[in-house]
């Protein structure tokens, strides 16, 4: 039984942040996901209480959360290879760490991060190398590195990408591979491919439909087969619902007696 998990920083977008894990439990969902909630790295005591408590009242789990990424909708994505915003990352680790602690969240994406402007290739390379061991040692969890797509300078866009940065922590125990099927296929990988070959490093997977981003059935993906194949190859995880719909049908596609997660 595929075991589903509600993205909702992309989804309920016509809600407040904080009503949407009460939103997706009234959905059947029992399980939710979050990017980074807060605009910065270190948000107020008080608005972290809140969003434990909101998801806590919804009586969900909280499966996954970013850490702090920048400004996402101007174009950011990640901190992690960035160096004049090490800083904000390095603060913004306890934070992610205890939101996990109180909420049981295991599974924390640290975003690679856009090549920047007149700083070399390997110097990013190295850094996110750092920064991510950083990380690893920070939480309690698996921290996930995701290739991307739609960001022209975010320079992981295989999976392929993705495992030589993994390769490089090799010595450092709870880094894994986010799988997100959407971007992998909208970036040409082969998606049972990368299934066969890297099974052994999801650590999580994220789904939508192409093209446009929407719910499975929409596009043209065959996503139920791959989110078999890649539970047949040993995956027990979560699979993370990160499309876009603002329709009251957005979860139509699929039986409400299938979207409560089975307990770990």
């Amino acid at each position: 039984m595929t075991r589903w998990t509600v993205n909702c920083s992309i989804l309920y977008t016509g809600l407040p942040l904080l009503d949407r894990p009460a939103a997706a439990a009234a959905d059947g969902f029992t399980a939710v996901e979050f990017w980074w909630p807060w605009p910065q790295a270190v948000p107020a005591d008080r608005d972290v209480d809140a969003f434990v408590r909101a998801v806590e009242d919804a009586g969900v789990r909280l499966t996954g959360l970013n850490f702090f990424a920048g400004d996402m909708a101007a174009g950011d994505r990640g901190l992690v290879s960035w160096p004049e915003r090490s800083r904000e990352l390095l603060d913004n680790i306890p934070v992610v760490a205890a939101i996990g602690e109180r909420l049981g969240c295991r599974a924390f994406n640290a975003l690679y991060g856009n090549r920047v402007e007149g700083i070399d290739a390997k110097e990013q390379d190295d850094l996110a190398v750092e920064m991510l061991a950083a990380c690893a040692r920070g939480v309690d969890g698996t921290v996930l590195v995701e290739p991307v797509s739609g960001a022209p300078r975010y320079p992981l866009l295989t999976a392929a990408d993705a495992v030589a940065v993994l390769e490089r922590l090799d010595d450092v125990p709870g880094v894994g591979l986010l799988a997100d099927f959407y971007h992998l296929a909208v970036n040409g990988d082969d998606v049972p491919a990368v299934i066969e070959r890297h099974a052994a490093r999801i650590a999580h997977v994220q789904i939508a439909d192409a093209p446009g981003r929407g719910a499975p059935g929409e596009g043209k993906l065959p996503l139920r087969r791959w989110i078999s194949d890649v539970y047949a190859a040993g995956y027990n995880g979560y699979v993370g619902l990160e499309y876009r719909s603002d329709s009251p049908g957005a979860f139509d596609w699929l039986p409400r007696a299938e979207r409560a997660a089975a307990p770990e």
